[in-house]
């Protein structure tokens, strides 16, 4: 019977080429210099290396760091891939003399490779076949789908998904780059609504670079909170971690009736908890006279970081992480989703109570501006059916690498904003992203009972749970409730 089997196109070609490659990366060169020394280390010839090093860092856009991984265990996964192929190819053209063999064009090595090929791939879609391959010896994976970009292009840089653990399909949602309204919620952008103190007009250029910080700093104390190198300052982000971990410290406002906590059954309302009134980064926008570049645009230019959403192997199932170094500070992606009234997703949460549900996020950042909030005006973000990377973001109970921050743009309405994360320390190239929900995992009045936490951290909230199997934001079940979903129910909840 013929086997179907990847096999390199004209591979002979390819080791002919070796003294052109060899020029073009020579050995004096030091990044080539230390790959060679570790490979020779294994027994592995320069010649085989050279072709297969080639490839990689021309599919990986030059970046060494993906090759570097691991202590370049994948630059030798690829090398030993490349010569199981190529035994497999011969060994069946011998055996299947006469049979068609189907070849694929690009290197098998390629296709099955490492799970820190870079989100730089150009190729769409890539299902590899299901067996079990062979690496280093004893070690065997299955490499199940590959996806270079699940934004189709919306972001300004491609974000590849990976699963080389393949219990679990791809995730089904449509993937977009800014909130969208689902129905009823109220969101009055208009730029006439912008009034000379919610705006710098009179800017031009980089409003970092002026003497003088202009009009938007005033919601950072007159100061901008990012600096000229793009990073949110460490005071500013000091203090908002503070904020999270010890809300009672700072000053709370108190709903007379509380949206969080109606009753849709009875129509009454609860007790009020308390909303935190939390610290707000001021963007500058299109009223304002500076340009796109301008160091006080920082969320709204979008993903700039190199990421990857993947399957996780503790369990938590799909996660986020980082391609490249991160410093503390670094902008990294918005909770992006529909904006629901809380009553719309009361109503969502009935409807779909059989169905997976990532966490709903409450925008109540600053809930005392408005006198009295009406039902279209109390609103959330909800990325279960569209939503961007963000969704796939996993919690860590208090030591998370992220934190989440308000942001004003486009409206000075507080009852609607952005929530961007940023980087709270340094963080290395293939490192989970993470951020801290703030779930009680402890209050058993609460209608939606929380997830068992599997985070790892020495802090975690949830150790007094054994045998704990964590669920990540996919997996989140909501069930229905006769109490409004509220903050309790959501990552921004205060206590």
């Amino acid at each position: 019977m013929s086997q179907n089997l990847f096999c390199f196109r004209n591979f002979g070609s390819v080791e002919s080429d070796l003294d052109m490659q060899q020029a073009m990366l020579p050995h004096k060169d030091e990044k080539v210099r230390k790959a060679l020394e570790k490979t020779r280390e294994l027994g592995i010839a320069d010649e085989k290396t050279m072709p297969v090093l080639m490839k990689l860092l021309e599919e990986a856009d030059g970046h060494w760091s993906l090759i570097k991984l691991d202590n370049y265990t994948a630059l030798v996964d690829a090398i030993l891939s490349v010569e199981e192929e190529k035994k497999q190819c011969e060994g069946s053209s011998n055996g299947n003399r006469g049979k068609n063999l189907k070849v694929i064009g690009s290197p098998a090595s390629l296709k099955k490779t490492y799970e820190t090929r870079s989100a730089s791939s150009g190729s769409s879609i890539q299902v590899v076949q299901k067996q079990p391959q062979i690496s280093n010896g004893d070690r065997k994976r299955k490499y199940k789908s590959r996806i270079s970009d699940i934004t189709k292009g919306s972001e300004s840089v491609k974000i590849s998904l990976v699963d080389d653990v393949g219990s679990e399909a791809v995730p089904k949602f449509t993937y977009i780059p800014h909130n969208i309204v689902y129905q009823s919620a109220y969101l009055h952008v208009s730029l006439a609504r912008i009034s000379d103190e919610d705006c710098c007009a009179n800017c031009k250029g980089n409003c970092l670079s002026a003497d003088v910080p202009c009009t938007c700093a005033r919601e950072t104390s007159g100061e901008y909170a990012y600096t000229k190198e793009g990073l949110l300052k460490e005071k500013f982000l000091d203090t908002c971690l503070k904020m999270k971990k010890e809300p009672d410290t700072f000053p709370k406002v108190y709903c007379k009736d509380c949206p969080l906590e109606k009753d849709h059954d009875k129509g009454t309302y609860g007790k009020c908890d308390g909303h935190l009134i939390r610290k707000f980064i001021k963007e500058c926008w299109r009223k304002c006279g500076c340009d796109m570049q301008c160091g006080n645009r920082v969320v709204q230019r979008g993903i700039r970081c190199e990421l990857q959403v993947y399957f996780t192997q503790e369990g938590k199932g799909w996660g986020l992480r980082t391609l490249q170094d991160l410093p503390k500070g670094t902008f990294i992606c918005e909770y992006i989703g529909e904006v629901l009234t809380n009553t719309e997703l009361y109503d969502r949460n009935v409807r779909s109570s059989s169905e997976r549900h990532t966490y709903p996020v409450t925008l109540d950042a600053d809930w005392g501006s408005e006198k009295d909030l009406k039902d279209e005006e109390a609103l959330c973000l909800d990325a279960t059916i569209c939503g961007n990377v963000a969704r796939f973001i996993n919690h860590r109970c208090e030591d998370a690498n992220m934190i989440d921050i308000p942001v004003e743009i486009e409206t000075p309405d507080r009852h609607y904003y952005h929530i961007a994360f940023f980087t709270l320390r340094d963080v290395k190239a293939m490192d989970e992203l993470t951020w801290d929900y703030m779930i009680d995992f402890n209050d058993k009045s609460h209608p939606v009972k929380a997830f068992r936490c599997c985070c790892g951290s020495e802090s975690c909230r949830d150790r007094k749970i054994e045998g704990s199997q964590g669920k990540s934001l996919e997996r989140r079940r909501i069930v229905p409730a006769k109490k409004q979903q509220g903050s309790k129910a959501v990552a921004l909840k205060r206590k």
